[in-house]
């Protein structure tokens, strides 16, 4: 036990050092110095090049989204304007354009057979949840379930032509940014715009802010005019302020949001329902039901701000400094396991040193004493 603690301290108190083993050999010395280009290639290449790892990012943007639709559309032989087809109508980030209304007119609070005739309640209990809450009651006379809620129950299979008008309206997004990192603040209308001759193109004019609904449909590449659905638009920042702040411009792409849900058998496009409420002479509540089918149109903004900065940079020369001891790694690797003179090589590269205590016997006043002394072997 004495024996295998002291081998343990022996082996804990020990010191290492580097000692320098100049090779001659034509195929570890291109395996080191191919390793250490690619390193340096990557380093400068991608890391500092393409992600632009001396500059400090700053990706908390802070931004405001104003929309504005304009056109005109017929829908069911009406004219409708914004007022009529914009729906939530304060001009924010997340709006929808009606495109067909199917309508159900004069309800009433009541006892109404229900329209749907899936479940016949000749051969079906009554206990299905439909236009409102079923009485449990079979209307004969029709063969359909009794339900209690707003009479005449809505007739939704009824087919209305979609406002075909709609892909030629146009939506102008009034977008401001600031980058709080570096106080930057820009605006997605640049002063050189001519304002009234302004359609956003791809590639003559991608820097106007007004689209034209059809060509925002057409990059998406999807159909939604009957059943509606959900577009996303994206204002892509990506500023290098180590540049002109006035080269800090958007981009703008388009996507379907809903686009997983297309093969769905439940729910497919984008629909909701809204009322208006009136009264008779009498004072009894009726109400207009809308059953809108739209496209839903939601502004997303992304950014990033980067500018030079001297602590990032100096931990990426640093990165780069000790990731090039890579390729030492790599060759001692080779020349330890695969050569033929690997044998030679570690003898070479390691070196055991050893101290050795011995005798000294010293006169001093016709008296002699021992004194140590330390000398250093070298095994081999």
């Amino acid at each position: 036990m004495a024996s295998l603690g002291w081998s343990c301290m022996t082996s804990f108190l020990t010191y290492e050092t580097n000692k320098s083993v100049v090779v001659k050999s034509w195929s570890v010395g291109i395996i080191n110095r191919l390793v250490q280009l690619m390193i340096i290639s990557y380093f400068v290449g991608y890391v500092f090049l393409y992600e632009r790892a001396y500059q400090e990012a700053d990706t908390a943007i802070e931004s405001s989204v104003i929309t504005k639709v304009k056109g005109f559309g017929k829908l069911e032989n009406n004219v409708m304007d914004v007022a009529d087809y914009i729906y939530p109508p304060q001009g924010e980030g997340v709006f929808s354009i009606i495109t067909t209304v199917i309508t159900t007119h004069n309800q009433f609070q009541g006892i109404c057979p229900e329209i749907d005739g899936k479940f016949n309640c000749s051969t079906n209990s009554c206990v299905f949840l439909f236009k409102g809450i079923i009485t449990g009651v079979c209307n004969t006379s029709v063969g359909t379930c009794e339900s209690e809620g707003w009479c005449p129950a809505e007739d939704d299979s009824v087919k209305i032509k979609p406002m075909a008008e709609f892909v030629n309206f146009t939506i102008y997004i009034k977008n401001s940014i600031r980058f709080p990192l570096y106080n930057v603040t820009r605006g997605n209308f640049p002063p050189t715009i001519e304002p009234k001759k302004c359609i956003h193109d791809r590639i003559s004019n991608s820097l106007c802010p007004v689209f034209r609904v059809g060509d925002i449909l057409n990059q998406t590449t999807h159909n939604v005019t009957e059943l509606g659905g959900e577009i996303g638009i994206n204002i892509e920042w990506m500023c290098n302020l180590d540049q002109d702040v006035e080269l800090c411009l958007p981009k703008y792409s388009f996507t379907k949001l809903d686009a997983p849900f297309e093969k769905s058998k439940i729910s497919k496009g984008y629909n909701f329902r809204f009322a208006k409420y009136y009264k008779t002479a009498d004072g009894t509540e009726f109400r207009t039901l809308h059953k809108a089918y739209a496209v839903r149109f939601e502004v997303k903004v992304t950014g990033t701000a980067r500018k030079f900065s001297l602590i990032p940079t100096v931990i990426n020369v640093m990165a780069a400094l000790t990731s090039i001891g890579m390729g030492t790694i790599l060759c001692d690797i080779i020349l330890l396991n695969c050569l033929k003179g690997a044998q030679q090589y570690k003898e070479k590269k390691f070196e055991e040193v050893g101290l050795k205590r011995s005798t000294v016997r010293v006169k001093r006043n016709n008296c002699y004493s021992d004194s140590g002394a330390i000398s250093i072997s070298t095994d081999y």
